[in-house]
């Protein structure tokens, strides 16, 4: 059943060249917004992918999370044991206690 919704999905999302053609850009940009992605075919080809600017937006930022993944792990991989600090010694020479911390709110990405 998950298969065949996906399917249904992907076949939905296939539209002709030729309807661009027929001056139908903004119905199908209507649907990409509804949809959030159609594939363009030509010659029964992939031509391009269109995507709203939302998934877009959502894609790069798991391309920019992925890259600072790689990075961190190749950092970690390369590191001495001598090359980090505890938190504790960071906070000290930054003259940062507990209780200023509970006052903040942080989000980490």
């Amino acid at each position: 059943m998950l298969k065949r919704i996906v399917i249904d999905d992907i076949m939905n999302s296939i539209i002709p060249i030729s309807r661009f053609n027929r001056g139908e850009a903004n119905k199908i940009f209507d649907e990409v917004k509804q949809s959030g992605y159609k594939i363009v075919m030509k010659n029964s080809t992939p031509a391009c992918i269109l995507i709203a600017p939302e998934k877009y937006a959502d894609l790069t930022e798991q391309l920019e999370n992925y890259a600072l993944y790689i990075e961190a792990e190749e950092r970690m991989k390369n590191a001495k044991s001598n090359d980090f600090i505890p938190e504790k010694a960071v906070m000290e020479r930054l003259g940062i206690k507990e209780e200023d911390l509970e006052a903040c709110e942080v989000e980490i990405d």
